[in-house]
């Protein structure tokens, strides 16, 4: 299934990216900040890019994929800790979710295209096989404890959804051709939004309210993944990479807003966490291959 490429003359939003500076040849408003916000470098060596979750307020967790291939983790709960090693050898970047206080669960593609899960509830556990044949990185969200919903592109190149409510449920597809790992939040039970990179490079969307909706084009132009968090109701707030390199951000609360620029200059995909009411954190791995970190509270930092 091809995703279907609707007019929409008021809302397609197609950032054009010149060497000397952004054209907004747009139909919907974009704000551009020229310096863009104050990110701080977190270090490490990456070889994907960043996943990010949050437990509760003030708890912060990232990972990525060290120059060993495993998975890499370092977190904040007041200050930052050490970057350890969480084994594994993974083929794609990981992505990290949560369903409440003190759980965490990591997701990778492993050597064998298989879905790989590892998770934290007081210690860690061991590294498990859920099967499928991936052709991204995964994506997962939680809408609640003891449940997790978990998609990745098959190859066919549509969306695949698997999930767990006690257990394990099979892969079923979801449709549309993506090129891009996809992203996902919940912003309250039921509840699942859904987003990848398109055909067209355009941001795409698809969500769960009780059943699933038709894919919607956001507009946008995208080299990379999108990610993607909620910090309550109605709210969604996306990041992705632009054609200069730097982060785009572009957020819900009721209606659809334009694209704003972060700045930045990152060599992965982004992805962003929040921990509570205003708050967000985003993180890209840098030109140095580093992790890159910048958040708001209120504001941009």
């Amino acid at each position: 299934m091809t995703l279907p490429i609707p007019v929409l003359a008021d809302q397609d939003l197609n950032l054009r990216f010149h060497p000397s500076g952004v054209d907004y040849r747009l139909t919907g408003a974009v704000s551009h900040r020229p310096d863009g916000i104050g990110w701080e470098s977190l270090g490490g060596i990456l070889t994907s890019g960043p996943g990010a979750a949050s437990w509760a307020k003030n708890r912060l967790d990232l990972v990525g994929r060290g120059q060993d291939n495993a998975v890499w983790h370092r977190w904040w709960n007041g200050s930052w800790h050490d970057w350890e090693s969480l084994g594994g050898i993974v083929t794609s970047d990981p992505a990290a979710s949560s369903w409440g206080k003190g759980r965490l669960d990591i997701w990778a593609r492993g050597q064998d295209n298989a879905l790989w899960h590892k998770w934290f509830d007081g210690s860690w556990h061991d590294w498990e096989s859920l099967g499928g044949v991936l052709t991204s990185g995964p994506a997962a969200a939680s809408w609640g404890k003891g449940r997790v919903d978990v998609f990745a592109r098959g190859q066919d190149n549509a969306l695949w959804h698997r999930w767990f409510d006690g257990h394990w449920h099979n892969w079923e597809s979801l449709g549309g051709v993506i090129t891009s790992d996809p992203a996902v939040a919940s912003w309250g039970p039921g509840r699942l939004d859904v987003f990848a990179r398109g055909q067209d490079n355009a941001l795409w969307h698809k969500w769960f309210d009780g059943s699933w909706h038709n894919w919607e084009s956001l507009g946008g132009v995208l080299t990379s993944a999108p990610g993607v968090a909620s910090w309550g109701p109605n709210r969604l707030d996306i990041v992705a990479r632009g054609q200069d390199n730097a982060a785009w951000h572009r957020w819900w609360n009721g209606s659809w807003h334009g694209w704003e620029s972060l700045g930045g200059q990152f060599s992965s995909g982004l992805d962003v966490a929040s921990w509570g009411d205003h708050r967000l954190d985003v993180v890209g791995r840098g030109l140095d291959n580093a992790l890159w970190h910048g958040w708001f509270d209120n504001g941009w930092s």
